[in-house]
């Protein structure tokens, strides 16, 4: 049978992501006292010389489903190890690729709880990718999405000067509230671990207030009353989240590249409002 693949070209272009997208497959991750299964969605990719006409994109498969059998036999620590060990091993079988990448997604549950002593599995997203170069560096990165609460400190403050609220000691006031969806994501050298759950805390710090599935009259008091005393716009979220991630990892060299995303979804506006950083963490310190 003919190798279309293999077929070479004159004058053609090097492309550089070619390969398979959004499939799903079970992946067993170490967590603290438990192994948690996540479904994860894979993107796998290398890049194609210009004088090849088409990728083996089913290796890119075959790849996938042997180290995941492996990650199933033996759990793998985070989703971050795992594209490491998924683009070595693109670049075995991709004789030809000078690189290889991976992104990963997944759901991902953790227990939360209230004042009221009861407690809920809330969601939240995980994000992850891996990229080598072939005689060259293996980076992973690590993300997560938060969903979460801001309140706007904009029409706080218009409500308090209606009113005539001029004492400082009285903080909260009247506001309209968001529900906002923040990423971080840090790329750092692949013998560097990081855990997730970490990054999801510093993200729900920074909110103004967490969300939350399951809450009584109470509770729904209580986190309209946290959120309306630390107001927040889109902007702060995002510097506030950049502080921490230099206050929890000075360790980390100054190439670490640092991403953070934030969108509040308005409630009296059509739109919506957003904000970003994508930096390093030696530009941070600068």
């Amino acid at each position: 049978m003919k190798d279309m693949q293999n077929q070479k070209l004159d004058g053609s272009f090097k492309l550089t992501r070619v390969g398979v997208t959004e499939v799903k497959k079970p992946v067993i991750v170490k967590r603290p006292n438990k192994d948690v299964t996540l479904i994860v969605d894979f993107n796998l990719f290398v890049d194609l010389p210009a004088e090849l006409k088409g990728s083996h994109m089913s290796r890119n498969l075959e790849v996938l489903s042997r180290v995941i059998d492996d990650s199933v036999r033996e759990s793998v620590s985070g989703l971050e190890d795992l594209g490491f060990k998924i683009c070595q091993e693109l670049l075995v079988r991709h004789e030809y690729a000078t690189c290889s990448e991976v992104h990963m997604s997944a759901d991902y549950f953790l227990e939360r709880g209230m004042s009221n002593g009861n407690t809920s599995l809330e969601s939240y997203r995980l994000k992850a990718s891996a990229k080598s170069i072939r005689g060259g560096q293996t980076k992973k990165c690590i993300g997560v999405e938060v969903m979460g609460m801001t309140a706007c400190p904009c029409a706080m403050e218009e409500v308090r000067a209606r009113r005539g609220i001029t004492d400082e000691n009285v903080a909260m006031s009247i506001t309209h509230n968001q529900r906002n969806v923040t990423s971080l994501s840090l790329e750092v050298p692949a013998d560097r671990p990081l855990e997730a759950d970490k990054l999801i805390q510093i993200v729900e710090e920074c909110l103004s207030s967490p969300t939350y599935e399951i809450l009584k009259r109470a509770d729904e008091a209580q986190v309209v009353i946290d959120a309306h005393s630390n107001p927040k716009f889109v902007e702060d979220v995002v510097r506030d989240v950049l502080r921490s991630v230099l206050e929890k990892y000075k360790d980390l060299p100054d190439d670490v590249r640092v991403q953070v995303t934030s969108e509040s979804y308005e409630s009296i506006h059509k739109h919506n409002a957003y904000a970003e950083r994508d930096t390093t963490m030696g530009e941070l310190r600068a």
